[in-house]
């Protein structure tokens, strides 16, 4: 498992090979400057013992002086630089992570949740920088200190060394134990805090259906649940690691009496010197806090793995849409043509359209038409490549869309989604999003276009005006001509409407629609809607039921054959007078 970890971990680490080895050559020199601390000492005790003259005394202080301030220098150095390079590593890892998160496919975000997403971009990257940084910084501290004291220690005395690692393996049992234990127990946790973040980020979106259903209580309650359930693991976890640390101490406390037995009897028989023994109780005590530390390391290294692995998890994704590795050209100029042969499309198991042909004719406006849940978004989700078909292909201008690179295909669709989603930024940048190099002068056009110029004049400060998150501050049909303004900035050459007037009133819509017919001019326009009043105008219209094409005509053809069009207009038509009435 730390084979694998370390692997995913070098590529990051490898950027700053020149630092870490600046920073483990300070770690070196100043581990061997605390390893020379208590020969020094030995030589001190021993000069007292032996009444040497008060110049050698002076010398060796002197020396312990000098040799504690370069010790404090590289130890300096050291945390500056490998505890920065950890920070670098974070940042860098964050930023591919973030990278990654935008190329998956809408497969990935159908199966994680958002509140598990932030947690590995929070939690458990702080965890990897906490492995990377004090973690791997202590854990070869530790290892290369513990090595230098016993290579000291066996030249002055070897059986005594021996007699004082006596505890070792036990201490390795504990150690490869318990590490087991937090691994899995920290894996857990971490996940149970992605459950809280997502339980929290669902909650806080959707505050006005909370508040409008009164359940207030009930999410309080749920979350109570789950924080007890989260709480209890983190005290599981810290009864496990309480009891890891005191083992440890216990283990060092026992190494301490053997020496103390062992030497002391070494020291009343002669074979020992005074100055050798304050030696090893010496480097017996500076062994303390990195066997220690050791432990926390050991704590912070399974952590950090736990973490990795689930952050690892995401960047080895494979977005189930992607560019060919060849990618065809865009047709130049993109006329504007598409076809649907033989499509269809399945989520899971659920076959969503079954084998669509149907054509859009280029620069033309093509309506689809079907109640909710008939595949209408799905179908018009495939242009962009949203998703894939599952059989069947999706043709512009002849070619195949999945033989154009994404980033190129969806340069020149215009997308209002059904849901619409606004930042939190000003009205202007939320309309300059897909162009932000946009000028006011065109950002209002696009504005006027959709039907905003009225109520952009009625906010404090017009285009400058801040919108909240999700944007808040705005009405349904205000978000949804701020989603068309931002469309149709972009100047696109195939504009798709998903279902996007249904928030606007019948008098708004029309106006709406009259102020985009100079924008659709030789323009391919998609208008998916369930109101005829939406697509009575268009050239074609394609009616869809249960993910397949029920009928096709224009307005009065469809009207006259009698069928669902033919229902649903008159439906409206006596919805539309009874609201009159």
């Amino acid at each position: 498992m730390l084979k694998r970890t370390w692997t995913s971990a070098w590529p990051y680490l490898r950027r700053y090979r020149r630092g870490l080895a600046l920073g483990f050559g300070a770690l070196i020199l100043k581990d061997i400057a605390a390893a020379a601390m208590p020969l020094l000492i030995r030589e001190g005790v021993n000069a007292l013992q032996q009444r040497a003259p008060l110049s050698k005394v002076f010398l060796i202080a002197g020396s312990m002086i000098l040799l504690s301030a370069t010790k404090g220098f590289f130890q300096y150095w050291m945390r500056i630089i490998l505890v920065g390079i950890s920070r670098d590593v974070e940042y860098d890892l964050r930023n591919d992570l973030f990278c990654k998160l935008t190329t998956l496919s809408q497969t990935f975000y159908g199966r994680m949740r958002t509140g598990d997403i932030m947690a590995r971009a929070t939690n458990d990257l702080n965890q990897v920088r906490m492995m990377l940084g004090p973690g791997a910084m202590y854990w070869f501290e530790t290892m290369f200190l513990f090595l230098c004291a016993v290579v000291v220690m066996a030249s002055v005395d070897w059986k005594l060394t021996l007699v004082s690692l006596a505890p070792a393996p036990l201490v390795s049992f504990v150690v490869i134990y318990f590490g087991r234990l937090i691994h899995a127990r920290f894996e857990k946790i971490q996940e149970m805090f992605g459950d809280i973040s997502s339980r929290v980020q669902e909650n806080l979106s959707a505050i006005r259906i909370l508040r409008a259903f009164r359940q207030e209580q009930a999410e309080i309650t749920k979350f109570e649940t789950l924080n007890k359930a989260y709480i209890a693991a983190n005290l599981d976890l810290a009864w496990k690691t309480g009891l890891f640390m005191p083992l440890m101490s216990a283990l060092i406390g026992m190494t301490f009496l053997i020496v103390l037995w062992a030497g002391g009897l070494r020291l009343l028989e002669g074979t020992l010197s005074l100055g050798s023994f304050v030696m090893f109780q010496t480097y017996l005590n500076m062994l303390i806090w990195p066997m220690i530390a050791f432990g926390w390391v050991i704590n912070l290294t399974q952590r950090g793995t736990a973490s990795l692995e689930r952050i690892q998890s995401v960047l080895e994704e494979q977005p189930s849409i992607a560019a060919p590795a060849n990618p065809q050209p865009l047709p130049s100029p993109v006329r504007g043509e598409i076809e649907f042969q033989g499509v269809t499309l399945k989520h899971g198991d659920r076959e969503v359209l079954h084998n669509i042909s149907l054509r859009l004719p280029a620069g033309e406006t093509v309506a689809i038409v079907g109640h909710t849940g008939s595949g209408k978004s799905s179908l018009v989700s495939l242009i962009p490549r949203l998703w894939d078909p599952t059989s069947g292909a999706v043709l512009l201008d002849g070619t195949d869309v999945r033989e154009l690179d994404p980033r190129e295909l969806r340069g020149v669709i215009g997308l209002v989604p059904q849901e619409t989603f606004l930042f939190s930024a000003t009205l202007a940048e939320n309309i300059a999003f897909g162009r932000p190099d946009a000028s006011p002068e065109e950002i209002a056009e696009a504005a006027r276009l959709a039907g905003l110029e009225t109520d952009i004049s009625a906010f404090p400060d017009g285009l400058k005006t801040m919108i909240g998150e999700r944007g808040i501050t705005l009405s349904g049909g205000q978000k949804q001509r701020t989603a068309i303004a931002r469309a149709l900035i972009l100047r696109p050459d195939i504009l798709i409407l998903d279902d996007a007037l249904s928030s606007v009133d019948t008098l708004t819509e029309e106006r709406i629609l009259t102020a985009l017919t100079e924008a659709r001019r030789g323009r391919t326009t998609l208008l998916i809607s369930h109101r005829v009043s939406t697509v009575r105008d268009a050239h074609l219209i394609y009616v869809i039921e249960d993910g397949r094409v029920a009928e096709q005509g224009t307005h009065a053809a469809l009207i006259a054959q009698g069928g669902y069009y033919a229902d649903l207009h008159q439906k409206q038509l006596l919805e539309d007078e009874l609201a009159r009435a």
